[in-house]
C-alpha cells in the first residue's frame, strides 16, 4: 500500500478551512486506498501563539519527529503548513534526500503584518525558502499563482478545493427564525486579519450575525452590541447557522481561497465580498454572489439572488475530485523534479 506523510501544524481542535481541507483530504485519499500517515500537534506538548490562543505551536525535539515521519516509511511526504512541524519535516527530508511537496493554505505574511510591522519582503524571503525547496507547491486559484510568482515562487500548481454538498445542504432547519431579517451572516476566525470591522460597521437592515471563535472576539462583542455573536459551531449545527441566513459576507482581505464562501452557497446562501483573490476565484462571473469595493451595496445585491442557483454551482465543486487532483500533483511533481535547493 502506498503512504503519504501529510504534516501539518494546523489540526483539530481548531476550526478553520485549511484544517476541514486536510481532514477531508485524509478521509479521501483512505478511500482510494492510500494510507495516510498525519504528522500533526495531537500527540505533542504544544503552547499558544502569541497573540492567537486558538493556534497551537508544537513543542518537540526534532528527532522525535524526524523518527514519526521514519517509522511511517512514506512514498511521498506533503508538507501543508510553514510552522514547527513543517520545518521539521522539511529538514528530514532534504537530509534524506526525499522529495516534499507543499500546499499555500494562508497569506502568511500579510497576518504577520496584520499584528507586527515586519516588512512583507522579509517574511515572505522565509516563506519563499519553505516552499521552493520542495518539488511542487499546490495553490487553490490563478490569482494567487500570479501574486506568488511575482515573489519568487516556482513550481506552482493547482489545487482547487471542495465542499461536502452533503453535510452543507439547503434543506437542513434554520438554527433560528426569530430574528429580524434579513440575516447577514459571517463565519470564520473572529481575528484582526479577517477584517470583520468592514462588514460589522456596515449600516444594513436585519441583523448581523458573527459565528466562530478567535483572540478578537471578546473585544468585538464589546463594540458591536447590535450584532449577535453565536460562537463556534460545526457539522449541522454550522449547516443550520448558514441556512438561516439571506446573505453571506466575507470581509476578508487576505484569504487564499475561503473555504466558507463555498459552503454558504452549498446551503443556498448568495455571497458579498471585496473583489479580491478568494472571492473572485470562488465567485468569478457565476451569478452566485456579489462582489464590490462598496460592501454594502454588495449585501444588499445578493438579498436579490435565488438560493437555487447558489446551490447549483455550488455542487460542481466535489471533494472527490479536489483530492484526485491533489494526487495527480504529488505524483507529477515527484515524477518530474528532483529535490530542489
Amino acid at each position: 500500500m502506498t503512504t503519504l506523510a501529510l504534516v501539518t501544524d494546523a489540526w483539530h481542535p481548531q476550526v478553520n478551512g485549511v484544517v476541514r481541507t486536510l481532514d477531508k483530504t485524509r478521509e479521501e485519499l483512505t478511500r482510494l486506498g492510500i494510507n495516510v500517515a498525519m504528522i500533526t500537534p495531537e500527540p505533542y506538548k504544544t503552547i499558544p501563539l502569541p497573540t492567537y490562543r486558538e493556534i497551537r505551536l508544537t513543542i518537540a525535539r526534532p528527532s522525535t519527529i524526524h523518527r514519526a515521519i521514519s517509522d511511517a516509511a512514506p512514498d511521498y511526504v506533503h508538507i501543508a503548513t510553514e510552522g514547527p512541524l513543517g520545518m521539521m519535516a522539511r529538514t528530514w527530508c532534504r537530509r534524506n534526500k526525499i522529495n516534499y511537496t507543499t500546499s499555500y493554505h494562508t497569506r502568511f505574511p500579510e497576518y504577520v503584518r496584520a499584528r507586527v510591522p515586519v516588512p512583507l519582503p522579509w517574511t515572505y524571503a522565509m516563506v519563499r525558502r519553505f516552499h521552493n525547496g520542495g518539488v511542487g507547491c499546490m495553490i487553490s486559484n490563478n490569482t494567487l499563482g500570479k501574486e506568488l510568482s511575482d515573489w519568487g515562487f516556482k513550481r506552482l500548481v493547482r489545487w482547487v478545493r471542495g465542499v461536502d454538498t452533503e453535510l452543507f445542504n439547503p434543506d437542513v432547519p434554520p438554527a433560528y427564525t426569530d430574528l429580524p431579517r434579513p440575516i447577514f451572516l459571517y463565519v470564520g476566525r473572529v481575528s484582526v486579519e479577517k477584517n470583520m470591522e468592514a462588514f460589522l460597521d456596515l449600516d444594513l437592515p436585519g441583523t448581523k450575525v458573527v459565528v466562530g471563535d478567535g483572540p478578537a472576539l471578546g473585544t468585538l462583542k464589546a463594540k458591536y452590541k447590535d450584532a449577535v455573536f453565536m460562537g463556534a459551531k460545526t457539522g449541522e449545527a454550522l449547516t443550520a447557522q448558514y441556512t438561516a441566513a439571506d446573505v453571506f459576507v466575507f470581509p476578508s482581505l487576505t484569504d487564499t481561497w475561503g473555504l466558507v464562501q463555498m459552503e454558504a452557497l452549498a446551503c443556498g446562501v448568495p455571497v458579498a465580498a471585496f473583489p479580491i483573490m478568494g472571492p473572485i476565484d470562488v465567485i468569478g462571473d457565476s451569478g452566485s454572489g456579489v462582489l464590490s469595493w462598496d460592501l454594502k451595496e454588495a449585501c444588499l445585491a445578493a438579498l436579490d439572488i435565488p438560493r437555487d442557483k447558489c446551490r447549483s454551482y455550488a455542487e460542481q465543486f466535489s471533494w472527490e475530485a479536489s483530492v484526485q487532483q491533489f494526487w495527480a500533483n504529488l505524483q507529477d511533481a515527484n515524477s518530474r523534479y528532483s529535490t530542489a535547493t
